[in-house]
């Protein structure tokens, strides 16, 4: 990992980055989304509602090198809640760095902090690289996700 990465929550002047990041994390699995979409989830993350998103950014030599997106929510088999870990993305040239890695401990680290213990989070099967990097640190379960047409 560069000795300079820093892991902190976003900030309002990070949206032009964070904006572009985004972008580019939605190009890799193939969607787009309209601009009022970017426009109310960067809302929603400055936010304090706890039913909204948080973000976690990863910054190298004051640029943003990396995002995650992550929400705490009930879940029926359990008393406390569990994190959902939606995005994550690092820049082609933060990749390999432990940047990733980063952002699912700061994750793992917030989860702790509200007494959350289940993170997780979903990836499409052709993710090889990223996969190699869950596999180190979570668990892979049998859940097939289905969802409506």
């Amino acid at each position: 990992m560069p000795d300079t990465v820093s892991i902190r929550p976003l900030r309002p002047q990070d949206r032009a980055a964070w904006s572009e990041m985004w972008q580019d994390y939605l190009a890799f699995y193939e969607t787009t989304v309209p601009d009022d979409i970017y426009d109310s989830t960067f809302a929603r993350l400055l936010g304090d509602d706890p039913q909204d998103f948080n973000c976690f950014v990863a910054e190298v030599d004051r640029q943003l090198v990396g995002l995650t997106h992550y929400l705490f929510h009930r879940h029926a088999w359990k008393a406390e809640n569990v994190c959902y870990l939606q995005d994550l993305y690092a820049r082609p040239q933060a990749r390999g760095t432990g940047v990733g890695r980063a952002l699912i401990e700061a994750v793992y680290a917030e989860a702790d902090r509200q007494g959350t213990p289940t993170v997780y989070w979903l990836t499409q099967e052709f993710n090889t690289t990223a996969r190699r990097l869950y596999d180190r640190i979570a668990k892979v379960t049998p859940f097939i996700k289905y969802q409506r047409p």
